[in-house]
């Protein structure tokens, strides 16, 4: 997951902008944040921490955090460990001083790390996969041997990543005295958007939420393998990398990861999941008796992702549309919070049933996804303690069988509920009376639009869409992770 943002202005408080698109994205990562600046002097100011933005960010950072360009990033640990050391922005001082952001997840670390110590003699300090490529985009320039770059070199440098890098990622890199690099990976996988305001000021965002909430003009999603150079003078320079892949974004952005707010390739979330919803009732009524259907009394949603889709899936039924359970805002995200006893504790917290929409009905609870299974099992018995007679479940997504490996934190199969078991053994792990998946050629027509039919749907269906990804590499991420 994770947010990544950059910033090119004429101002030098580049900081406020990259703080408050930060806190707009920060659904995208609550464990670490940081920002890294460029002043006029030619020196990084990077401070960093773990926690929410908010936290980490107090009048006293923000004012040694000056300069007309800098990067932001929340943290949601996939790779690597929660540490400090692995909080992002990442900075090297060699060639010409590099700073990164990163979100995505590659699988070829190992054999990146070997090599670039062995034969690019270039050290890593972390376990983050995220350092090993701003060294791989370091060691692509350091070759070339220029004392100064050009363009060219910066694009020839961004295409040896995409040459020797697997995986997901889009990454924002600050180049010393040269400018600022985007790029996303050749397969689109991970989203990232390009933004201008008043003709001097650009923006590089994971989500177009931040360019909308900050009065950014939309430019583009980048293209898969696209990089965009921004100059110390703010010439804005564009390079496609030439392959055969195609563009194959991950389709658990719109189910679960991103604002409904957002726009990411040309597909708007909330419609993607106001259609999952219409489809998802079209399967309920395939899959309920006439009179499990006609005994429904109430769809409740499960605050907050899913309730875009439990509306039009309460009009389609014929059924009312009660809000059920309050969700106590101060409490973060539990799917990406770290640690399997975090996730227990936080639902009970997070979540408060309001007693009169359960006593004595049969009731539809809508979430967007099912993925461990213990937050659903807490909730159907939360409903049933408020009174609920019957408990229906149904899923906006299919059932997620098998991990995700390109930066959501699905580390292990046997910790998903749905890895080897069928719908109704899912339907009494988690005590409901009845269960209702999605269908994936329904979650599918739900986002695509006429330029992208394809998506990574490697957590519902086991096909990953990078090399690299074997038996073997799929037992080693759940050790590092």
């Amino acid at each position: 997951m994770c947010a990544i943002v950059g910033v090119v202005s004429d101002k030098p408080n580049v900081c406020l902008t990259l703080y408050n698109a930060m806190t707009v994205l920060q659904h995208r990562g609550q464990d670490a944040a940081g920002i890294a600046t460029f002043d006029n002097d030619g020196k990084f100011n990077m401070h960093k921490g773990n926690g929410l933005v908010r936290d980490v960010f107090k009048e006293e950072e923000m004012i040694h955090l000056s300069g007309s360009q800098g990067l932001g990033h929340t943290r949601y640990p996939t790779a690597g460990s929660y540490n400090f050391e692995e909080a992002q922005p990442f900075y090297v001082n060699s060639p010409y001083g590099l700073v990164l952001v990163h979100n995505g997840n590659l699988v070829n670390t190992n054999e990146l790390r070997e090599k670039l110590f062995q034969e690019d003699l270039r050290h890593i300090n972390t376990s983050s996969d995220s350092e090993v490529l701003l060294n791989i985009f370091a060691h692509a320039l350091h070759k070339q041997q220029k004392i100064e770059l050009t363009k060219d070199d910066i694009f020839r440098a961004v295409d040896e990543v995409h040459k020797r890098v697997e995986g997901a990622y889009s990454v924002i890199i600050m180049i010393s005295g040269y400018g600022m690099v985007a790029f996303r990976d050749p397969n689109g996988i991970r989203p990232l958007i390009f933004g201008s305001k008043d003709n001097s000021k650009y923006m590089f965002s994971s989500e177009s939420v931040a360019l909308d909430c900050l009065g950014y003009k939309i430019e583009k999603d980048l293209d898969p393998g696209e990089t965009i150079f921004i100059d110390e003078n703010r010439n804005v320079y564009k390079n496609k990398y030439m392959n055969d892949n195609i563009h194959t974004p991950c389709i658990f952005e719109y189910v679960y990861l991103a604002r409904p707010d957002s726009t990411i390739d040309k597909i708007n979330v909330y419609n993607s999941r106001l259609k999952m919803g219409k489809l998802l009732a079209n399967k309920i009524m395939k899959v309920l008796t006439p009179k499990q259907l006609e005994e429904i009394d109430v769809v409740i949603p499960i605050p907050d992702t899913s309730r875009t889709s439990a509306l039009p899936l309460s009009i389609e039924l014929d059924k009312k549309l009660r809000e059920g359970f309050v969700k106590n805002r101060y409490i973060g995200r539990t799917f990406i919070m770290p640690g399997q006893k975090v996730r227990k504790k936080s639902v009970k917290q997070k979540l408060n049933a309001i007693i009169k929409e359960f006593n004595n009905r049969n009731v539809l609870l809508i979430d967007d996804s099912i993925v461990r299974g213990n937050t659903s099992k807490q909730i159907v018995q939360m409903a049933r303690d408020a009174g609920a007679k019957k408990v229906y479940f149904a899923s906006a997504s299919p059932p997620i069988r098998f991990p995700n490996v390109y930066g959501i934190d699905m580390p292990f199969v046997k910790e998903l509920i749905a890895y080897n078991r069928t719908v109704d053994q899912i339907c009494e792990l988690i005590g409901a009376d009845k269960l209702i998946y999605q269908d994936l050629d329904d979650l599918i027509k739900s986002v695509e639009n006429n330029i992208i039919n394809k998506f990574d749907t490697s957590c519902f269906n086991g096909e990953y869409i990078t090399p690299g990804v074997t038996e073997e590499y799929l037992k080693k991420l759940h050790s590092t992770r």
